[in-house]
Parts: structure tokens; C-alpha cells; sequence
């Protein structure tokens, strides 16, 4: 019901600014005010809601630096409080689940088993208990009816294409929500979450930075993993020494830029919550729901365009930016506005040793904050190749800065990503 009366915002503000065009202000001054008047509509919405919308803001989070602090400020607030506040489920509805899922007998698969969570998310929370063979293990129960409440925000949120046309003019929208929906349907079978998360506990089995809880048992709406104690990522941000900070930020950065390389697939959800670092100073990493697939490592023109950027041929930049669909055609972007957008994704990597903080995120976001048509971020499209990718980069910079991390982040990039190392027997740039 809120999401529908947002079209019928849009309507009221467009014949008032039509009003006022009539009566002498410009153009460009009224379109402001209806592209203003709509974001604070659409985020405000959005920050009420849950399932799909809080999804698609998530995902969204990468445009956020297009509006004011006053508009996206009370959002954000919102949207955290919806995420740390998901409600448990009742202890007969979680018998009730297991005994559907498991069978009456569901308890002999337990020597025991707590009936209060120990963590609960967007679709699902996590009991705490003791397999049968003895194993301390995490047991992940999908809450009844969040697949088909999710989709069905989906298809809500796909009828607000004029909306964000509005907003972000450059985006086409109606991909971007076409594939997140393909990864939320991916997200609530938790047979394929136990397939990645098995390919992960695999590969960095024994690894001396990493580890991986192992999958126990699944079926589509319960996963039993390996129980793993340790420090939340969220801890070491506000109690962690500088020492303890600078290892989880680089950790934290090589687990995401080599796992495509090792596993051939991302984990997605770089939240500080699924991330833990463990008394032998490895980082633990947990749920594995969202992840994006990428059998050959990372696009090679990734690592490319970010090394020509550090060479300052914002030309070339530009021209692969377009061929890779995150410029349209029909859009101009001002090269110099596109250098400051570009900056906190690749800056970091142009150094031997780099510092993440928040005043330096803010000082990079704030050369790009205003709502003008001509914002370079409301101009770029997301690729709907790069809707996972681009996430796990925006949300990454972000615990790296809530960390303070000093670290050699670009020895992980020319170690990780293909393109990057200038190689002179590298193929040919695929860029004019």
C-alpha cells in the first residue's frame, strides 16, 4: 500500500511543477524541486519497509552520494534500525518449520538445541545447537512466507520505473530490479547458499588467513553449518587496536578480490555482521545466501579501466565505461565530474600504502552530493553484470573506512584482479 502511493505522489508534483512552469519559474528550477520532492517520497517509503524495498535500497546504496544529507540522513537511520531490529520468530513456529522441513523426528537430528536465535536477518534467524554427532553447529531457518512476500515486493517495486527515471535518469532501472530479483529468488534457496558456502569452506580449507565454516546439512529452507565463535567485524570497528584494525580491513580485502580468482564466485553481502576474526587471527566469514558467480575471476576490463584511471587517460576511462553499458549512449557525463565519483573506488589502489576513513569518504562523497541534472552519478547506469559487484565495492569502502584500515591494498588488486599489473605481453586493451 505504500509503495502504491508513490506514482500517485509523482502525478501531484508533476501538475504542480507544470503549474509553476505557467507561471514564470524555469524550468530547471521546477524540475529540481519535483526530482527533491521525489527522493525524500521514495526514501522515506523505502526506509519503512522491509523485505524487497529494504533489498533494492541496499542495493541502491551506490547512488546515495546524488542526494542531501537531509533527504538520504533519516533513511539511512531507518533502514539500520530495520535491519538490527528483525523481530524472532515464536518458538512454535520454529518447531513448526523444523517439523515441516525435517519430519516429526526432527529432534534425534540434536543432542540439543536452543529455542531462542542467536541472530535473525532479513529471511531467516540462526538457532544455536549440538548435532547428533556431537558438533557445535549453526542452524538457519528461513522464516514462513518470506520468499513470496520478498517476490511480491518485487513486482510492486517494478512499476515505479518512471520514479527512479526521474531520480536517476542514466539507470535503467527496470534491469537492475529484474536481476536483483533473480539474486533474492537465488538468496532464499538455501540449497544453493549450502552449495557456495561448501565451494568456499573447500577452497580455503586450511588457509592460513581465512576460514570457512562447513556446511552439515540443507534442504531449501534449513542450513546446518559448523558453529564458529569470534569477534564480530562490528566489534573491532569500535574496540579493535589500530594493529587489530589494520589486519581485519586488509583480511577483509583479500577475501573479497581473490575468492572470484579461487572459488569463481563473490560473496555479496560485505556486511561487518557476516564476518568474524578468530582467536588464531584468521577472518571467519559467514553467510553465503548472496553471492555472484564468476567462473572466470573478475572481468578482466575491471582491473583495466581501473589501472588507465590511475594513468589519468580519463578519455579511454570513459570510452570503456561505455562499452561496458555503464554510460548510455543518449548520456553526457563531464569527464572531470566523473574523475571525482570514480576517485574513493580506485584512488586507493594508485598508492603503496592507503588510510580509509570517514573524513576522507566524506570529503569524496561530498564533490558529488547535489540533485542537479547534471550530477554524474544520477548520469551512470549499473550493468546488470555489475549489480553484485558494484554492491560488494560501495558496502567494502565502507567498513573500510568505519575501520581506519592503513594496508598495501594495491598489492591485493595487481595480485587479484586481472588487468590491473600493466603487463606488456597483457592482450590488447579491449578500449579505443
Amino acid at each position: 500500500m505504500k509503495l502504491a502511493t508513490l506514482p500517485l505522489g509523482f502525478a501531484g508534483r508533476a501538475a504542480l511543477g507544470l503549474g509553476k512552469r505557467i507561471g514564470g519559474k524555469s524550468a530547471e528550477i521546477v524540475a529540481q524541486e519535483v526530482q527533491q520532492r521525489t527522493a525524500e517520497q521514495i526514501f522515506k517509503v523505502l526506509g519503512e519497509l522491509k523485505g524487497g524495498a529494504m533489498k533494492l535500497g541496499q542495493a541502491l546504496s551506490i547512488f546515495e552520494a546524488a542526494l542531501p544529507q537531509e533527504i538520504i540522513g533519516p533513511y539511512r537511520a531507518t533502514l539500520t534500525k530495520l535491519q538490527d531490529a528483525a523481530p524472532p520468530l515464536p518458538v512454535s513456529t520454529v518447531h513448526k518449520v523444523l517439523t515441516e522441513q525435517l519430519g516429526d523426528d526432527w529432534r534425534e537430528n540434536f543432542l540439543s538445541f536452543d529455542d531462542q536465535p542467536t541472530a535473525a536477518a532479513s529471511i531467516g534467524q540462526v538457532h544455536r545447537a549440538v548435532w547428533h554427532d556431537g558438533r557445535e553447529v549453526a542452524v538457519k531457518i528461513q522464516y514462513p512466507g518470506a520468499g513470496k512476500a520478498l517476490l511480491g515486493d518485487f513486482a510492486q517495486l517494478s512499476r515505479l520505473g518512471k520514479l527512479f527515471g526521474v531520480l536517476l535518469p542514466g539507470l535503467d532501472m527496470k534491469a537492475v530490479l529484474s536481476e536483483l530479483r533473480e539474486r533474492v529468488a537465488e538468496e532464499l534457496d538455501y540449497l544453493r547458499e549450502a552449495e557456495a558456502q561448501h565451494a568456499f569452506a573447500l577452497e580455503f580449507d586450511g588457509d592460513p588467513d581465512f576460514h570457512i565454516p562447513d556446511v552439515v546439512a540443507a534442504n531449501e529452507m534449513i542450513l546446518v553449518s559448523e558453529w564458529m565463535d569470534g569477534t564480530p567485524l562490528s566489534r573491532i570497528i569500535t574496540e579493535g587496536t589500530k594493529e587489530e584494525r589494520d589486519r581485519a580491513g586488509l583480511l577483509f580485502v583479500r577475501f573479497l578480490f581473490s575468492s572470484p580468482a579461487r572459488v569463481g564466485l563473490l560473496h555479496a553481502d560485505p556486511h561487518p555482521g557476516n564476518f568474524r576474526m578468530l582467536p588464531n587471527g584468521k577472518l571467519g566469514v559467514l553467510d553465503f545466501g548472496a553471492v555472484n558467480r564468476l567462473p572466470d575471476g573478475y572481468p578482466k576490463v575491471f582491473g583495466q579501466l581501473m589501472r588507465i584511471f590511475n594513468e589519468g587517460d580519463m578519455d579511454n576511462v570513459m570510452t570503456g565505461l561505455r562499452r561496458e553499458g555503464f554510460i548510455r549512449d543518449d548520456i553526457e557525463i563531464d569527464p572531470d565530474a566523473l574523475r571525482a565519483f570514480l576517485a574513493p573506488y580506485v584512488e586507493p589502489t594508485a598508492v603503496e600504502e592507503f588510510t580509509f576513513s570517514r573524513e576522507w569518504l566524506q570529503a569524496q562523497v561530498a564533490s558529488v552530493t547535489d540533485l542537479r541534472p547534471t550530477n554524474v552519478v544520477r548520469q551512470l547506469n549499473l550493468p546488470v553484470s555489475y549489480v553484485l559487484i558494484h554492491r560488494v565495492h560501495a558496502a567494502g569502502v565502507g567498513v573500510l573506512c568505519q575501520l581506519g584500515t592503513t594496508a598495501r591494498f594495491r598489492d591485493e588488486v595487481i595480485r587479484w584482479v586481472p588487468g590491473f599489473a600493466d603487463d606488456t605481453n597483457d592482450e590488447p586493451l579491449p578500449i579505443s
